[in-house]
């Protein structure tokens, strides 16, 4: 049992780190398709109207996962789609800042996702405080610490460190990041992003604890999110030539979506809602900053800023912190729940 357990455990965190690695992949997609003039607004609802395409075969394929699952009623599709609305206005909020700013400065301020789903978790009672423990003052100020990260971040760009004005991939870079009003409207757009996201994931935990079918539910939420989204980005986007796909880049920034991004994301991120809770999908954000810098680097020619590198220190810090009183805090439960045990253990 103990094995089984560990292999699962194992399967979900190489699952999680791989989901990260993608979103960054995406964004760096998005970003060139973007670069050559595709509407943030068209990505996000001809993502998720592909990927609805692609989950439709998921419920066919894992039946055995779906026979014995009760009706869906009023209170778990009501909540799929609240869970619909806040994912489509977190992905336009998202790209629209990603075309603003940078995608590393969108993984730098995904660190921010942590904290707040610690503080969601609490407000919902999914974690609880004890104030004279230690690991309760850290999880309190990390979180005040990554914010503090994130702030600097977005508000102070700073000198270049690493420049590659000289590389050719530098034509690649979106004409709107050139500016501080643009990286600071960008930013602010990310730590909206983030905090929805935060939502996203506490909601979908209630949903998981009422309905526990991950395919179901993720295709139910890409099916709610692509009628939400439409009108939405019909509205934004009314010029109906930026609707054509181009057989490059953003076609395969769509297909790459559909199959990697959205798809993959959502299941892993269920499954692992399900299986370890809200705080435990979001501690695995801060990959992001490292796979995002060298992959901007490599190919969109981004330079490095100091902010950015100052401002990730401290929210890597701040998360850390957290995590270190998360984790005090599962071992306290482990050995409150051993020491139960023995005193329940008849004697001999």
């Amino acid at each position: 049992m103990e094995r089984s357990n560990s292999y699962k455990d194992g399967l979900l965190f190489t699952a999680m780190v791989a989901v990260e690695c993608t979103n960054v992949g995406l964004n760096i997609l998005f970003k060139l398709a973007a670069s050559k003039g595709m509407s943030y607004f068209v990505f996000v609802f001809y993502s998720y109207a592909a990927t609805t395409i692609v989950l439709l075969f998921f419920p066919f394929i894992f039946r055995s996962n779906t026979a014995s699952l009760p009706l869906l009623k009023f209170p778990v599709i009501s909540r799929i789609c609240l869970l619909s609305l806040v994912g489509s206005s977190y992905q336009i909020l998202g790209y629209t800042g990603i075309a603003y700013s940078s995608p590393t400065l969108a993984s730098m301020i995904s660190n921010l996702t942590p904290a707040f789903t610690f503080i969601l978790a609490i407000i919902f009672r999914m974690e609880k405080l004890a104030f004279r423990s230690l690991s309760t003052w850290a999880k309190i100020l990390g979180t005040i610490v990554s914010v503090s990260g994130a702030m600097l971040v977005v508000l102070y760009k700073g000198p270049t460190i690493i420049s590659t004005s000289s590389m050719p991939s530098q034509s690649l870079q979106w004409p709107l990041q050139s500016t501080q009003s643009r990286w600071v409207i960008g930013g602010i757009l990310l730590l909206i992003e983030n905090l929805l996201i935060s939502v996203w994931y506490i909601i979908q935990t209630q949903i998981m604890k009422l309905y526990p079918a991950e395919f179901v539910v993720t295709l139910l939420y890409g099916l709610f999110a692509t009628i939400i989204s439409a009108p939405i980005c019909f509205m934004g986007e009314s010029n109906l030539s930026a609707w054509r796909l181009k057989p490059d880049v953003e076609l395969a920034s769509i297909v790459y979506s559909a199959f990697f991004g959205l798809t993959f994301s959502a299941v892993v991120h269920t499954f692992g809602l399900r299986m370890k809770g809200p705080v435990y999908t979001a501690i695995f954000k801060p990959l992001s900053i490292a796979i995002a810098a060298i992959m901007s680097f490599i190919f969109l020619g981004e330079a490095l800023h100091l902010g950015s590198v100052i401002g990730g220190v401290i929210i890597c810090v701040g998360f850390y912190a957290v995590l270190w009183g998360k984790a005090n805090d599962e071992g306290g439960k482990n050995e409150d729940s051993c020491k139960i045990t023995l005193l329940q253990s008849p004697s001999s």
